[in-house]
């Protein structure tokens, strides 16, 4: 199963978030993540919904998107190049000579460090999805617990002087 990342432009209006929501429960696609947020025209929402399928599954997908009346616009993010971002607070046990191990860890990922006590440290990471996965994943040795993502956020990369 490939991952996919959509771009949804909506109307920002009472039960649009529930159709869309209802639109993959209701032909039983999983929305892995979603971010919702005002666009910067008025009245307009920016939805980044995050699934898996084959491209047959992306293709039923975006053509029952563009069904719903509120829909303005569906782009998915493999047409073409893209900047991708999720953000991430993790709470590891940091005890003892962890601690080090765990700031050591936090300066190569170019993470912060926003709360500590003395047993429990939170870090702030923010990346790409691969980026992300690979800081759980050295986190695990320390003991998380407690994760908080927000799902991505996506945007269509700028033409390069070359492309115009």
């Amino acid at each position: 199963m490939q991952r996919h990342v959509l771009s949804v432009l909506v109307e920002n209006e009472p039960g649009v978030l529930s159709r869309v929501a209802g639109l993959f429960s209701g032909r039983g696609f999983n929305i892995h993540s979603l971010n919702v947020a005002p666009a910067l025209e008025d009245g307009v929402s920016h939805m980044t919904i995050t699934t898996y399928g084959d491209s047959q599954i992306l293709e039923q997908i975006m053509k029952q998107l563009h069904k719903i009346v509120t829909v303005i616009k569906v782009t998915d993010f493999e047409d073409g190049p893209a900047v991708e971002r999720e953000m991430m607070f993790v709470k590891v046990q940091a005890e003892g000579p962890m601690r080090g191990e765990i700031l050591r860890t936090v300066e190569i990922f170019r993470c912060k460090v926003i709360d500590v006590s003395a047993t429990e440290m939170t870090i702030e990471a923010t990346g790409d999805h691969s980026k992300l996965e690979a800081i759980l994943s050295l986190m695990h040795r320390f003991g998380i617990k407690e994760v908080a993502r927000t799902g991505s956020v996506a945007m269509r990369r700028s033409k390069k002087q070359s492309e115009m």
